[in-house]
């Protein structure tokens, strides 16, 4: 698995060998400039598979092979996913930022299982931001009420 470093997000790709890749994109992934580019793809509901060159994939940005659900999953045999990303080349395939991205689509096809540790990773800081604010409500509102006791009692 190949993760590019975008800005604001990392798109994934399946390294296919002689410098070609599968992935799955959109119109804008390969402008994919800024916010602008993030807010595109949370609009987007379908993406087409595609195989192209690795370097064409990249542009400009940063990339390295990343593998680091082999510790936690099983890969497929190299034979199984690699005809299963060719037979997908040219399909245009359900998208969602949050549950079928290009990293649960390379996922799926290395394990078997759709899995983004990018989605994992805002949804676990959302539920901090979540928490943080209910313990900051809870303290203003016992502030509140603790002020208002003291000054009945003055």
């Amino acid at each position: 698995m190949i993760e590019i470093s975008r800005s604001g997000y990392q798109h994934w790709a399946l390294y296919e060998g002689n410098g070609m890749v599968v992935h799955i994109t959109i119109p804008s992934e390969s402008e994919g400039a800024g916010l602008s580019g993030v807010m595109y793809l949370i609009n987007k509901d379908t993406a087409l598979v595609k195989r192209e060159k690795l370097s064409t994939v990249v542009g400009s940005d940063r990339y390295r092979v990343n593998n680091s659900l082999d510790d936690k999953y099983q890969p497929c045999p190299v034979s199984v996913i690699l005809t299963e990303a060719k037979n997908m080349v040219g399909q245009v395939m359900p998208y969602s930022v949050f549950s079928e991205n290009c990293e649960h689509f390379v996922t799926n096809l290395r394990y078997g299982i759709p899995e983004s540790r990018q989605v994992s990773q805002v949804r676990d800081a959302l539920k901090d931001v979540a928490k943080g604010s209910a313990a900051i409500a809870a303290t203003a509102l016992f502030g509140l009420t603790g002020n208002n006791k003291d000054k009945r009692n003055q």
